[in-house]
């Protein structure tokens, strides 16, 4: 196979244009709502667009190989800049932000930008809750560092426990064991609650559901099942290989018993199911698990989450194939009044929905006709 390189910094980074204020700015006090009425909750921010995982859902090896260009370190929001992006999104309601990848603990000395993120309050002065998704190969040797810096949890990527088939999808040959390794590091540094993500991709790893939930059953630690999602253009994503979660679910309850729970706050994006006891009933210390429908159940009415890439790039949607230029406030000798002024402008133009157009379409139907533009790759804004 030749090599192929996706010139991710040339494509996708024809910015679109900042939207126009509306004819009264947003000043503090109302809740900043977008077009279709959602709230501005969550950020998530990608501090890297590298991984050492070759993930064939996220990073196939035959497009991130080794003559691949990655964005040069000047191109990164440094991490200033990203505390000073954060304070305009926690000004406009954001309370919860999201360290992503990539592989975020890639980045080197990320402690101290998490040191300087647990310093930010929202208006109504409570601490931020700041998290980070990592596939937990480094996170052994780094997590009591993390939660000293003021990190309070962690979700970690783990996508079966059988040694041969993580290794065949991680795709790098990286043993399971250092991955549990680091989730029982996290939990020893009190970076908790963890959550568990296992992307399921039939014919793959459908196997691994069991002794997955059977593994962090009475943990404390919450398993999320993930549908395989249509993200980006190089992981050659097909309808037939997603196992729908109402499968998954059929699959846990044929041995384990589980009943549904509701949801624990607004614009969550997993279904939660709670293991019973003997009696029937739901058992907290048995824990639960979670089902992210995101391709058979569109969650989109409820977002209320953005995404800042590594470069500075703002996207309103993890589908999104163009995202809004903020490096340009961030390196210009502009106010930070005025930075908060155009992220607000920009939401409250937001009218994306991918997955809920998508779930309209007929089965045949094209995903192109949803925007043509080839979509945001997940290395490069996070999942």
């Amino acid at each position: 196979m030749s090599d192929r390189v996706i010139p991710l910094v040339n494509e996708l980074r024809a910015s679109l244009a900042v939207p126009s204020p509306a004819l009264r700015p947003w000043q503090a006090g109302p809740t900043l709502r977008d077009a279709l009425e959602r709230p501005l909750h969550d950020l998530r921010i990608s501090v890297t667009d590298r991984c050492n995982f070759r993930c064939s859902y996220c990073m196939p090896k035959e497009i991130f190989n080794p003559q691949y260009t990655y964005l040069p370190h000047s191109a990164l929001l440094t991490f200033e800049e990203i505390t000073r992006a954060a304070k305009s999104f926690v000004a406009l309601g954001v309370q919860k932000i999201r360290l992503t990848g990539g592989e975020p603990l890639l980045r080197k000395n990320l402690e101290t930008l998490i040191a300087q993120l647990a310093q930010l309050q929202t208006p109504e002065g409570r601490a931020l809750d700041i998290t980070l998704t990592t596939n937990g190969s480094l996170l052994a040797r780094k997590a009591q560092a993390l939660k000293d810096a003021g990190l309070q949890r962690v979700t970690v990527s783990l996508d079966g426990l059988d040694d041969a088939v993580f290794r065949r999808m991680n795709d790098v040959d990286f043993p399971v064991t250092d991955v549990l390794k680091g989730i029982e590091a996290a939990q020893r540094a009190g970076l908790g609650p963890i959550k568990v993500n296992m992307v399921v991709k039939r014919g793959t790893n459908e196997q691994e559901i069991l002794p997955m939930a059977r593994y962090f059953r009475g943990t404390g630690i919450t398993l999320r099942f993930i549908e395989f999602m249509d993200v980006g253009a190089t992981n050659g994503w097909r309808m037939n290989e997603v196992l729908p979660s109402a499968q998954v679910i059929e699959i846990l309850q044929s041995q384990l018993a589980l009943a549904p729970l509701q949801a624990s706050q607004s614009g969550e994006t997993a279904a939660r199911w709670g293991y019973l006891n003997a009696a029937g009933e739901h058992d907290a210390a048995l824990g639960e698990i979670g089902l992210i429908s995101s391709v058979t159940q569109a969650f989109c009415k409820d977002c209320n989450r953005a995404r800042l890439s590594t470069e500075g790039q703002l996207y309103l949607c993890l589908f999104a194939s163009q995202g809004y230029d903020l490096r340009h406030y961030l390196r210009g000798d502009m106010p930070d009044t005025e930075l908060t002024q155009a992220i607000a402008s920009i939401w409250q133009h937001r009218q994306d929905r991918y997955s809920e157009l998508r779930s309209q379409m007929p089965a045949s139907s094209e995903l192109g006709a949803l925007g043509g533009a080839r979509r945001v790759e997940m290395s490069y804004i996070g999942g």
